[in-house]
């Protein structure tokens, strides 16, 4: 599966669960310990906000701290959704996947940076529905493709705050459960 392919099919996931998050769900506690619903689509619709500017070669310091608090408002659907389309609009413009991009650990290929946002999008998506109690929303070529691009970096990330370490599963487990599992995730 080719980035903007796998891009694409995490993001259409993960909005189809913010769209099944119920009026009284956004403060229910995600497999992310420290975020509630509301705290973990935070997090995805802040990521989504700073990828166009990003991917338009603006530095983190020219960016600042506009996209720091509640971004979501009193629409947080509302807030993912015009987000989102942003971010899916840039991150589809001709010959974006061969530019540069600043990031938190200097400056990076586009498509590094893509394959982390897909990976998070993917992830954040499970943690999501798993914190409302529907479906996760990961195909088995998307998780299969994200395990191959993500298993030989594990041991690069452990210790960065990034996901926690990963938990053993069956054998026989899915490539999604893998893929969660390799990521921290308990998927029990």
């Amino acid at each position: 599966m080719e980035l903007l392919d796998a891009h694409g099919e995490a993001m259409r996931g993960f909005d189809r669960v913010v769209h099944q998050v119920g009026t009284g769900q956004w403060h229910e506690p995600t497999p992310c310990t420290e975020w509630d619903v509301r705290d973990l689509v935070t997090h995805l619709v802040s990521e989504q906000l700073w990828a166009p500017h990003l991917l338009a070669g603006a530095t983190l310091e020219e960016i600042g701290d506009r996209f720091d608090g509640d971004v979501l408002g009193a629409d947080p659907v509302g807030a993912w959704e015009r987000a989102a389309a942003a971010a899916r609009e840039a991150w589809t413009a001709p010959g974006v996947l061969e530019r540069t991009v600043h990031v938190s650990g200097g400056e990076a290929e586009a498509s590094r940076y893509g394959w982390e946002m897909t990976v998070d999008l993917a992830v954040h998506g499970w943690d999501l529905a798993t914190a409302i109690g529907v479906p996760h929303p990961i195909g088995d070529a998307l998780a299969a493709t994200l395990l191959e691009r993500f298993r030989p970096l594990v041991d690069d990330i452990q210790g960065l705050g990034i996901f926690a370490p990963p938990v053993p599963v069956a054998a026989d487990a899915d490539a999604a459960t893998e893929l969660v599992a390799l990521l921290g995730r308990n998927p029990g």
